[in-house]
């Protein structure tokens, strides 16, 4: 569970710190560059809350060997790209590979919590977290590594080994079908997997995601088909026996859909500090690869010790609020930074943005374990996801678009405004969320 559900990030933290060697090595600017971050979560944002509705009709394992594999092929492509479109393409690939260990991971402790007749998987929950915590720790420093003894493409190289290790451990670890639920796959195929609906909703992700990646006027037919697929899919779902993802039970629950919009915005914040702060410690402040993913290692260190420490705590409403008041304070400090700046200052950032590390994404993950539908737990897991990445696209595209050419102060303060906003809408869903005290507990 832990080593499939660590594949996406690792990539998505791995990358933070390469991105400025591989674009002098290709000769793209950041506004290029940034795809390699887009492409990966356009394929994990569409495929997650498709392959966890197959997951939750299926069962884990078979899904989680074929999508894990694809990560081992996507390194394959990746090291050995040409350019920088092949390089994008490896990223895709990888996006769908990554698809499969998180939406298992929760299909699994939902599966083991009926076989015992114990819900209580707060500890699992918490350690999943941990797990992600400390590869987002090991990310940065590991791709400064790498680049300095590889060159980038040993970034990529290193899919290889992970997938094989993930693939080996699911054929011998996770728990094989029975052969009556082999037996009636088959009508339940049909019966259960809306195809249609699924295509629907591709057709609106996309399109909508292709007009964040570069946000523009003239791009406006994007935001016209995603309208369009929007509606046709709502119609769909209505109508449809065994919809893919059920509008009257998702529409009816909403403090699960207030959990995926505070996703969306949280993730704005933390991934565009991710992407969009190191860029401009290398190339704003002049820090190497290496140093930048150092000052990064702060953050991940204080996120794995909040995480532990309020991981057991069943309140989610503490953990958001300080989360959201810490996204605040850290935007603020990031506006007073400069190129002249000490370099303490970008530690107390990276410290001061630990704490919303650490408590948002242990307080999302919490909150859609006990507020989905439990028949729906790898899907609505996805879904969460999706509305992360959605988020994560903004902070790329709004990352691309502040600094341009060049990652230099005036383009991180741009960004660091965008940022605030977010913050903020995250602070005041939070603040004006009953739900939270009714279903958790919180006073």
């Amino acid at each position: 569970m832990m080593l499939g559900s660590i594949l996406n990030p690792i990539n998505s933290t791995i990358i933070a710190v390469t991105l400025i060697p591989i674009g002098d090595a290709l000769g793209a600017p950041p506004a290029q560059t940034a795809w390699l971050v887009s492409a990966l979560y356009l394929a994990t944002a569409l495929g997650q809350p498709v392959v966890g509705r197959l997951i939750d009709i299926f069962g884990p394992r078979r899904l989680f060997l074929v999508s894990t594999s694809l990560v081992g092929v996507a390194g394959v492509i990746g090291t050995l790209a040409p350019n920088l479109g092949v390089l994008i393409g490896s990223r895709v690939l990888l996006g769908f590979g990554t698809c499969a260990g998180y939406p298992a991971a929760m299909a699994l402790l939902r599966s083991e919590a009926r076989r015992t007749g114990q819900d209580s998987p707060g500890g699992v929950l918490t350690a999943l977290a941990v797990t992600n915590q400390t590869i987002a720790v090991i990310g940065p420093l590991l791709g400064g590594l790498l680049v300095g003894l590889g060159g980038w493409r040993s970034t990529f190289a290193l899919n290889v080994p992970l997938a094989v290790a993930a693939v080996l451990l699911g054929l011998f670890r996770l728990p094989k079908e029975t052969a009556a639920a082999r037996s009636s796959e088959r009508g339940r195929l049909a019966e259960r997997l809306d195809l249609p609906g699924m295509a629907l909703f591709a057709a609106m992700l996309v399109s909508l995601l292709l007009f964040l990646m570069n946000l523009h006027l003239r791009d406006w037919y994007l935001l016209a088909i995603a309208a369009a697929a929007s509606v046709a899919f709502g119609v769909r779902e209505f109508r449809a026996a065994t919809p893919f993802i059920d509008l009257r039970v998702l529409g009816g629950n909403t403090p699960l859909l207030v959990t995926y919009g505070r996703a969306l915005v949280a993730y704005v914040v933390s991934y565009s500090f991710l992407y969009g702060f190191t860029q401009w410690t290398e190339e704003g402040f002049g820090l190497s690869p290496f140093h930048a993913g150092l000052v990064q290692i702060p953050m991940f260190l204080v996120a794995i010790g909040v995480s532990i420490l309020s991981g057991r705590r069943e309140g989610v409403r503490g953990k958001l609020l300080v989360g959201g008041v810490g996204q605040v304070i850290a935007c603020l400090v990031m506006l007073t930074l400069t190129g002249s700046s000490p370099v303490w200052m970008l530690v107390l950032v990276a410290l001061i943005f630990g704490l919303p590390q650490g408590l948002n994404s242990l307080a999302l993950q919490n909150s859609v374990y006990f507020q989905a539908d439990p028949e729906r737990t790898a899907s609505s897991a996805g879904l969460l996801r999706t509305f992360a990445y959605v988020g994560s696209m903004v902070a790329s595209s709004t990352t691309a678009a502040s600094f341009g050419q060049r990652a230099d102060t005036g383009g991180m303060h741009h960004l660091a405004w965008i940022m605030l906003g977010a913050g903020a809408i995250y602070l005041l869903l939070t603040l004006f969320d009953r739900a939270l005290g009714r279903s958790f507990g919180d006073a």
